[in-house]
């Protein structure tokens, strides 16, 4: 998916994760083990928001990946969706759905939003 982002959502999305992790600091905490997982097995960041928010990953889904791989993700990704609070973060991804799963991933891994800032397709 390709999005085009202005630096006044990316900001009003880098402050409601920074709210995100300070009322919530575990489930924060356990966002960012997801995406670092995402990262580290180099799937597409949609992927893991489509799967968070129980939609359909599509195109997203990798491919030639081993099944015992895959059973592992979602399994790390259902403790996620099993948290407590959980709604919180499915109410901040869908508040900022027009951000892009891949943009939000990487406002939670630090990065700025101006450099987000313009199309990209990040997956």
């Amino acid at each position: 998916m390709i999005t085009l982002s202005s630096i006044d959502e990316l900001r009003a999305t880098k402050d409601a994760l920074e709210k995100l992790k300070k009322d919530y600091p575990n489930l924060f905490e356990k966002l960012l083990d997801m995406v670092n997982l995402t990262r580290a097995f180099q799937f597409k960041y949609n992927y893991m928001g489509c799967l968070f928010m129980d939609e359909d990953p599509g195109q997203y889904t990798p491919n030639f990946v081993y099944g015992s791989v895959l059973r592992l993700y979602k399994k790390e990704l259902q403790k996620l969706k099993d948290d407590h609070e959980s709604q919180v973060l499915k109410q901040t991804f869908s508040e900022f759905r027009n951000t892009g799963y891949a943009k939000i991933s990487l406002l939670v891994l630090g990065m700025s939003p101006e450099s987000l800032v313009g199309a990209s397709s990040i997956r």
